[in-house]
Order: structure tokens, then sequence, then C-alpha cells
């Protein structure tokens, strides 16, 4: 007997997609760089905004692009006279400031000597007197104020100065480890590049072990689709016929079981016929001896109501239904299913030669792409480069370690002497800050001037002290000035302004600025398009090589990823595979014919009568209740015939069981199976109808379609094979264009050193000589406010006395005097 179960189909091997395979490969790692350059620990954002404003304008032209790519050219005299005018014209900024710095360090010494010259004879305020006035204390005052504004100004810039020399030695000492980490950024960078290729090309391996695994497995893999496609067209008439099949078997059993029935019944029924005559006769003589009393009982019930004899004949729909075991049906069938999951084998012993010759085309495939490792590290050069930036990253770090001592010592030196410097300027404002100070305390305002106390004498002599020591180290503090203002914003304006606004990378650009290079004839490009500024912003960007450098237009990846000649050995190699299912027959014309005619002699007779004589007991009256009248009478008559009437009507009651016995589990089964045939013998003709239609269409299904499934599921199989290699090649080409050396690091290491040279290096700089000409600036004020205000607390020689008629005079004067007067 065939099951449900038996028509499934047999294990498959699950055969994974190309979108399966390509995560199987998964993404191209990418390299882990060092951390960015340290800055410096101390910050003056607000100074080097306001250095930055300065800079910008003193020299507001941009950068003369062309005079710059124009240099070294050679030209005429005038266009070279007409260069150097437009360098000038760019440089005029600077060279005004320049001008203005020299004329303070000549100036400022030569006006210090005429200065204290003037003084030493009695000129310039160098004679001891003060005119006394009525605003004298106002202008002291105001003078003492402005002294301590100037004082501030000059600590604020001071201050500045320090904290821009620490920083800008913070900057020189970070500076070397800064750079040898963005080196090492750049070599693992280079070094990464060639292990990214690797990784591409050995995830080819992926591919060609599936593809591998699936040829392995052909037999289940592609007979398995094979069988699941024709058994879509077959199980359903398989599975109809099977079920028809156990609905005759079932119609079948029934109708046997209702013959033997009809057998027993009709025996049982002959035998207690007897039973129930002799004991009939026995109760006649009993109720004769009897008498008038007994003459009411009715022996007539002691029959039966049935006669099983006329219980219609099944032998032969029994007989119609059960001749099909000599069809063999059921066999048949069991060869059809064994045919369809026995596809597998054909298809793996078919295609032998086929999956031999096309394991050889994978291990071609495989040979060929290996290749590619080293045409790829040929034409791209990767090892040179590879090796090259290693010996520059190696050199530039050895020089870095060599020069790093003594580049920090030279610092050390170089920051001591600016400490130094910023001192003296220290040294003014605390002259000033004492002279302010001591002056107010030692000053009493109606002491005459050549009476004034010593303390106020001495905040005099401090602000003169300090007026010393501006004209002494102000024109040093301004050769410093001019010095690293022209190096530090000359190279900050043409370096780094020019870095931020694009200006440095068109310059780069231009063809032939540097003798015998061309950076398009270096990639091997035709149209000359790749230039610094598009490679800088696409790698900001963190866009691949390949598309930076437009490496395609070098190196061809279709041609190197081209594995066509081999794919098309494949496809022709499949071509020539013959698999052949053989032919399948489900139903022959007599089984159709027998199937038929079964369906139509298996209906059952008119079982109407039948079952209305199964609803009426088994004898005409009850047993039971003749019984219960006959033991009434007994009680009545005398001990002879009451005797004989009890035991007959323990007779009737143990026949009774009896009966019940026999009849009712016949009965009952009859009665079932009578239904059942009814039920179900109706729907016969309608299923066979249906299995046979269904079966003749699973017939035209195989006839039609059995080798165009066969040719499709191979060509399906064939596809999904080949899937495997243009899903690895469409991997591989984006990897190559999009992932390996991502060129981020690049732009960063550019950054990193735009910041370690402007942002660290010379910002610092700049702000060191921005603050301290600032303090150079404001000595010029300080020094002619604090030459004024030292008269108002120095002991002066000649007395000049203000009387004032509202103001009583001490009574030293006891003389009047209308005008002020000189007193020696």
């Amino acid at each position: 007997m065939l099951s449900r179960s038996s028509f499934l189909p047999g294990r498959t091997r699950q055969v994974p997609t190309g979108a399966a395979v390509m995560e199987l490969m998964g993404n191209i790692s990418q390299p882990v760089y060092g951390p960015g350059p340290e800055a410096p620990g101390s910050s003056t954002p607000g100074l080097v905004g306001m250095v930055h404003g300065f800079l910008r304008m003193v020299q507001p032209n941009a950068l003369p692009i062309e005079l710059i790519t124009g240099f070294g050219q050679p030209e005429s005299e005038k266009a070279t006279g007409e260069q150097v005018e437009e360098l000038l014209l760019y440089e005029l900024g600077f060279l005004v400031c320049v001008a203005i710095g020299l004329l303070f360090i000549l100036l400022v010494p030569l006006v210090g000597c005429c200065f204290c010259c003037c003084r030493c004879c009695g000129n310039c305020g160098g004679r001891m007197y003060q005119k006394q006035g009525r605003r004298t204390g106002c202008r002291r005052r105001a003078l003492w104020a402005s002294v301590l504004l100037v004082s501030a100004l000059l600590l604020a810039g001071d201050v500045c100065a320090f904290i821009s020399n620490t920083r800008f030695s913070q900057a020189v000492c970070s500076t070397f480890p800064n750079v040898n980490t963005t080196l090492n950024n750049v070599h693992i960078y280079v070094a990464s590049i060639p292990q990214q290729i690797n990784y591409i090309i050995d995830s080819s391996d992926v591919p060609l072990s599936h593809a591998n695994y699936s040829l392995q497995d052909i037999g289940l893999n592609l007979g398995g689709t094979i069988m699941l496609s024709i058994r879509s067209g077959t199980d359903g008439a398989l599975r109809s016929l099977q079920g028809l099949l156990q609905e005759m078997q079932t119609l079948c059993g029934a109708f046997s079981s209702i013959a033997s029935t009809r057998s027993h019944l009709e025996a049982l029924q002959s035998n207690y016929s007897e039973q129930l005559a002799i004991l009939r006769d026995g109760l006649n003589q009993t109720l004769q001896r009897c008498g008038q009393p007994c003459s009411s009982v009715s022996l007539h019930g002691l029959a039966f109501s049935a006669n099983f004899s006329t219980i219609p004949s099944v032998e032969q729909q029994r007989e119609a239904l059960d001749d099909g075991s000599g069809f063999d049906i059921e066999h048949d069938l069991e060869r059809v299913n064994d045919t369809l999951n026995r596809i597998t084998d054909k298809v793996q012993e078919g295609s032998q030669d086929v999956v031999k010759k096309t394991q050889e085309e994978l291990g071609l495939i495989r040979q060929e792409i290996r290749s590619l490792k080293e045409q790829l590290q040929d034409q791209l050069r990767l090892m040179d480069m590879e090796e090259t930036v290693g010996v520059f990253v190696g050199n530039a770090t050895s020089m870095l370690n060599e020069y790093r001592e003594p580049t920090i010592a030279l610092d050390g030196l170089r920051w001591s002497v600016c400490v130094l410097l910023c001192c003296m300027v220290l040294l003014v404002v605390l002259c000033n800050a004492v002279g302010l100070v001591l002056g107010p305390l030692g000053l009493k305002e109606n002491v005459l001037p050549t009476q004034r106390s010593s303390l106020s004498n001495a905040g005099g002599n401090f602000f003169m002290a300090g007026v010393g020591f501006s004209f002494i180290f102000s024109w040093v503090l301004m050769l410093l000035v001019v010095i690293t203002f022209v190096l530090g914003g000359n190279t900050y304006m043409l370096v780094c302004e020019s870095w931020r606004s694009q200006q440095l990378f068109q310059i780069l650009d231009t063809p032939g600025l540097i003798p015998g290079f061309n950076l398009s004839e270096l990639l091997g490009q035709q149209d000359g398009t790749t230039n610094f500024s598009e490679i800088y912003r696409q790698c900001q960007q963190d866009a691949a090589l390949w598309q930076t450098l437009h490496l395609d237009q070098s190196v061809s990846l279709d041609e190197l990823l081209n594995i066509s000649q081999y794919t098309g050995e494949i496809s022709t190699a499949f071509e020539k595979m013959n698999i052949t299912v053989g032919p399948i027959s489900l139903l022959s014309q007599s089984q159709r014919e027998w199937l038929t005619n079964a369906s139509q002699a298996g209906q059952p007779p008119d079982f109407t009568l039948t079952l209305e004589q199964l609803d009426q007991s088994v004898t005409q009256e009850s047993l039971l209740d003749l019984a219960a009248k006959l033991e009434q009478l007994g009680d009545s008559q005398g001990e002879d015939v009451k005797e004989d009437l009890k035991a007959d009507a323990l007779k009737l009651r143990e026949l009774d069981k009896e009966m019940q016995t026999s009849f009712s589990g016949e009965l009952q089964s009859l009665k079932e199976n009578i239904h059942l045939v009814q039920s179900r013998a109706s729907e016969l003709k309608a299923q066979t109808n249906t299995a046979l239609n269904e079966a003749s269409k699973a017939q035209e299904f195989l006839e039609r379609e059995t080798t165009n499934i066969i040719k499709n599921e191979t060509w399906a199989f064939l596809e999904q094979l080949l899937d495997f290699f243009e899903t690895y090649i469409s991997w591989a080409k984006s990897g190559l264009k999009e992932d390996v050396a991502r060129c981020k690091t690049i732009a960063q290491t550019l950054d990193n050193m735009e910041a370690i040279t402007c942002d660290y290096i010379l910002d610092s700089l700049n702000a060191f000589w921005f603050s301290l000409g600032w303090c150079t600036f404001f000595l010029l004020p300080s020094v002619i406010l604090a030459v004024r205000l030292a008269k108002f607390y120095r002991r002066m020689s000649i007395a000049d006395v203000y009387r004032n008629e509202a103001v009583e005079l001490p009574p030293t004067f006891n003389f009047y005097i209308p005008r002020p007067a000189t007193r020696h």
C-alpha cells in the first residue's frame, strides 16, 4: 500500500545563491591607524584670531598664482620687471611693516640718546622744576590712570608672549612624535593595499568551493530540482489514484462483510426457527391442558418478523471491486514513484563527464584569478611603492630621531632668550607698577615739590628707570619682532592661507611647474585630467585610490577579470550533457477501463426493505411479554399446570436471551456496512472520474514537459553555477574600485602636516611676535606718560608756589606773593 509520504521528493541539498556567496566573502577590512597629532597644552584662540586678522589686513591680496607658476621661466627683461613689480605689490604690506620696524629700530635708540643728552642739559624735562597750578592734581591723576592702563596693556601682551613662547616650545617638542605617527600611518596605508588585493584574490576560493560542492552533489542539486519540477505535475494524480484504490478496497471490504453477515443471519434464522417451532408445540399442549383460562394466549408471535434470505446479494459488487488485483495498479504506482525518486541517481551517473570537465575548468579559473595578484602588483607597482615608502618613512624617522635632541636643545636656548626679552618688558611693567604704588603713597598735597618725601621721589625714579629700560631694550624687541614677523607671517600667508583657500593646489596643478613631473603621464592617463585638487577633495570623502587616480584608464579590470573563455567551456560541456528519465506511464488503457467499470458495478443494491426489517424486533411478538403472561396464568392454576407454565416461561426467557446475543452484533454490523456502502459508493463515480482526469493530465504533462524540465533545470543549474563567478567578479571589481586603498588617510596626513605646521608652530610663532610687538608698541606711550608722571612725584630742586586767596598758607610763609615765584 502506498502512503502519501511515499510521493514526497528525496533529500536535496540547499545550494547557496550568488547573494549568499557575497555574504560569505564579507567586506574588505580597513587598516587601523594611529591617533592624530597631539595639540600643545596651552591655547590662545582669541590671540590667534587677532593675529590672523592682522596678517590678512597687512596682506589682503590673493596669492599671485601666475607669478609663481611663471617663476624660473626664461622671459624678457620687461616681463621680469613686471614680475618683480607684481611681487613687490603682493608683499607691499609686509614691506611697509618692515620699514616701520626698521625706522623704530634706528630712531628709538637715537631718540633715546638725544633725550638723555637733552635732559642732561636741563631741557626736555630735565630741569628739576614743576610749575604748580589749580589743575595740577587733575593732571597727575589723569597721567596716573593713563600709565596704569598702558602698564596693564603691556602686562597683557607680555603674558600672551610668555604663553605663546611656551606653546611654541611645546609644538616643537610634539612635532617629532606627531610626524612619526603621521608617517607611520602612511606606511600602514601603503602596506594595506597589497593585503586588501590579496584578500580579494583569495576570496575567489569561496565561489570556487561552492561551485565544486554543487558539482559533486549534482545528483541531489540538479536531480532534486528536476524531480521536484516533475512531481509538481504528477504528485496530485498519484495521490488521487492512491485515494481511489483505497476507497475501492474499503467498499470491497464492506460488501464482503455484508455478504458474510447475510449468510450468518440466514443460518441463525433457520436454527432458531426450529427451536421456536418446538417451543410453540409444547406450549400448545400446556395451554390445552389449562383449558378455558389460557384460551386468551396466542402463540402466533413465536415466529421471525424478518426474512434474512431476502437481503440483496452483493457478490457482483464485491467481485467487481476485488478483481483489480489482476491489473496490479498499486504496483505500477509504486514503480512510477520509484522512477521519480531515482532521477537524482540518473543525473549523478549521467553527468560524470560534465562534472569532470567543469572541475578542470574550475582549476583553470583558479589559476587565472591567482595570476591577477602578480599582474595587479606589477601594473600598479605596489611592491616598489611599498618599499619606497618604507625606506622613506625609515629615513625620515631616523633623521627626526637624529635631530630631535639638538632641535629641542636649540629650542630651549631660544625659549630662554625669548623669556629674557619678555622679562625686560616685565621689568618695565614692574618699574611702572612700583612707581604707581610708591608715588601716591609718598605724595602729600600740601607739601612743596622741593620737600616731597623719599617714598614719592622713589616712585618717580622708578618711572624714569622704566623709561630708561624702554629705550635700552625696545629696539632689541623690535628687531626680534621684525625678524619673526617676516618669517612667520610670510610663511603663514604663503602656505597656510593658500592651503585653506586651495590656491596652493592650483599651483601644484600647473603643468611644468616641476620640471620633468607630470601627474597624468605618471599615472599613464591620456586625457591628463588628474590633479592634486581633485585627488585631495576625493580623498577627504574617503574615496578609493582606483577612483581618485582614475586607474581604470591605465589598468582594465574587465580584461584582467575576464573568465568568459572558461565559462564558455563549462556551458559547452553542459550542452552536451544528456539526461533521460525514461518512459513513465501512470495507467494503461485496460486499467482505466477497469477503474471505470468498477466504479459503475460497485454501486450497492436497494437496501430499503432490508433496513426496514432491521429496524423491527427479531420475532413478531416479544418472548419476554409472552413469558410474563404464562407466569401470570400459572399463579392461578393448579399445581400440575402451574409447573408446566412456569417451565415454558423460563424457556422463553432463555431463548430470548440467546437470540439477542446471537443477532444483535450481526444486525448492527450489517446496518453499519449498508450505510457505509450507500454513503461512499455514491461518490465513487465522481472520485473515479476526477482521478482519471488528473491521471490523463499528469500523463500529458510527463510526455510534454519532461524534456523541457530537464533542459530548463539544467540551464538553471548552469546559470546558478556561473552566477557564483559573476557575483565574485562583480564583488571584486566593486572592491577594487570602491574599498581598496581608501585614501582618507592621505588627506588626513596632509591635514595633520598642515595642523602641525600652521596651527601648532606658525600660530605659536605669530602669536609670540604679535604679543611682543604689542608690548613694544605700547612702550612708546609708556615712555611719554611715565616721564610726565615722574615729575609729579620726584623731589624738585626749584620750588614753585601757587597762592590761592581762599587758601590759608602755612605759617612759614609770612609774605604775600600775587604770582608764582621761584625761590632757590
